[in-house]
């Protein structure tokens, strides 16, 4: 039987990449109430979606700026890039520490169920990866904070972990793009593909439409943490670059930049049903194609 109860549902980071792509799928469903939080630091109003609410502001401010009591809050509105947040420390803490303990005072106070996006890179290089930038360790702590909050204060929550994710409005350029986003400008402008050094670290990319059916779904059952959503396949940058084709080159080593990833789809599997069904090579031979 469908789902008829309404639900008021708040995204952070409602205009940015996954959680544009998150809207576009929660205003299909007529009962839903869908409302965005976002200050703008990488979303874009381009990523507007018909049917929903778009409040600007940082989620520091959320307990004034969102007047309106959510059933649940997906969490997405985070600093989300590993090596440039060595340069944007004050920013990463303030996005990622003093924004996200508002988030959860909020969903505490409300008794909202909170979805966070934790990040895989805790699980990189044997669980060394949660201390190698400050992206890392922020995101790494604060899914002790949100399990903490459960044990706590008895706060509703599922915590997700995302695997390289690409898709539909990516960003291609400057500071905070994303790797198969850049790849593509550059094929498509006919540039070399620039790779970092060794080139052999392995990533499992994840297209955004998989994430979102995820995020769905942990948000309708899941509880506690440990669902991790990604595709199983790992794929090195050099491997990812030479499915572009063309000319390759090597930059030089970047801090925070770990070699290897861990997954564990376990609970996204058993409990949810869920799996990864695009892969990655297929959409870049599709790109290629396509130019």
């Amino acid at each position: 039987m469908a789902n008829t109860a309404k639900k008021t549902i708040l995204v952070t980071g409602g205009a940015g990449f996954i959680g544009s792509n998150l809207i576009e799928h929660l205003v299909k469903n007529p009962n839903n109430k869908v409302i965005s939080l976002d200050n703008y630091f990488t979303g874009s109003r381009d990523n507007h979606i018909p049917g929903a609410t778009y409040i600007e502001g940082h989620t520091k401010d959320i307990a004034k700026l969102i007047t309106e009591i959510p059933d649940i809050v997906y969490h997405l509105g985070e600093y989300s890039r590993v090596e440039q947040s060595f340069a944007d420390m004050p920013i990463v803490w303030e996005s990622n520490k003093a924004g996200t303990f508002a988030v959860l005072e909020f969903c505490r106070k409300h008794n909202c169920k909170i979805i966070y996006a934790g990040s895989s890179t805790k699980f990189g290089d044997g669980g060394l990866g949660r201390d190698q930038s400050p992206y890392a360790w922020t995101k790494a702590s604060n899914t002790e904070l949100v399990r903490n909050y459960g044990t706590w204060f008895g706060l509703r929550y599922a915590i997700t972990y995302f695997y390289n994710v690409y898709g539909a409005r990516e960003i291609s350029t400057g500071p905070y793009a994303t790797l198969i986003a850049i790849f593509k400008s550059k094929f498509k402008n006919k540039e070399p593909l620039t790779v970092v050094t060794p080139g052999t670290q392995v990533r499992n990319f994840t297209h955004v439409d998989d994430i979102v059916r995820g995020l769905i779904a942990v948000g309708e059952k899941g509880e506690g943490d440990d669902y991790g959503l990604g595709a199983e396949d790992g794929y090195s940058i050099l491997d990812i670059a030479q499915t572009f084709g063309g000319e390759i080159v090597m930059l030089p080593e970047r801090k925070g930049n770990r070699m290897e990833s861990s997954i564990d789809l376990s609970r996204a599997k058993n409990e949810l049903g869920w799996c990864a069904e695009k892969k990655v090579i297929d959409h870049i031979r599709e790109f290629v194609v396509s130019i």
